[in-house]
């Protein structure tokens, strides 16, 4: 039987791959694949990223905090290069580095204990708890995939559909 901690821990790590794996990257690909070349790589102006800027920067960032700081992996972010891509970077390239990407990033989870939830250590210049890095790429991952589905939302006129067959007024 688990102890309580042990339990906390894999519950934990199931909804973290809940929220990354089902729905945010899920709903990335759903709003590169609505996109054309051009419309992923659009920007409205010097101030805002482009779709395919935004799938650079979570790739770089869930490299940085999680293979490199939970997986104790060497650090090889170079994180401005990711909005200052003009494009077109393939979209096949983008979504196959990503998925690798989730490959290795779910062995990390796989094998994070308590212990490693309660570790700090140094991401991005920041002090970080193995749990905190877990909030933050998750949290992080849904806010520009938010992005990501406005835009898609406002060159298309279109509903993502993301909660099609749930009620959501559901008591």
């Amino acid at each position: 039987m688990q102890n309580q901690s042990t339990a906390l821990t894999n519950a934990f790590i199931a909804e973290i791959k809940r929220r990354l794996f089902t729905e945010s990257v899920t709903r990335l690909k759903k709003c590169v694949s609505e996109l054309t070349e051009a419309q992923i790589w659009y920007r409205p102006n010097n101030a805002s990223n482009s779709v395919g800027n935004l799938v650079l920067h979570l790739h770089g960032n869930v490299r940085q905090w999680v293979v490199a700081g939970l997986g104790k992996h060497k650090d090889v972010r170079a994180r401005q290069k990711e909005f200052d891509e003009k494009g077109p970077v393939p979209l096949e390239q983008m979504l196959s580095d990503m998925d690798k990407l989730m490959e290795e990033v779910k062995q990390i989870l796989n094998n994070t204990s308590t212990a490693d939830l309660l570790e700090v250590r140094n991401v991005q210049g920041y002090q970080e708890s193995g749990l905190s890095i877990l909030v933050h790429i998750t949290e992080h991952f849904s806010y520009h995939v938010g992005q990501m589905t406005y835009i898609v939302k406002m060159l298309k006129d279109k509903d993502m559909g993301y909660y099609d067959g749930h009620d959501l007024d559901a008591k």
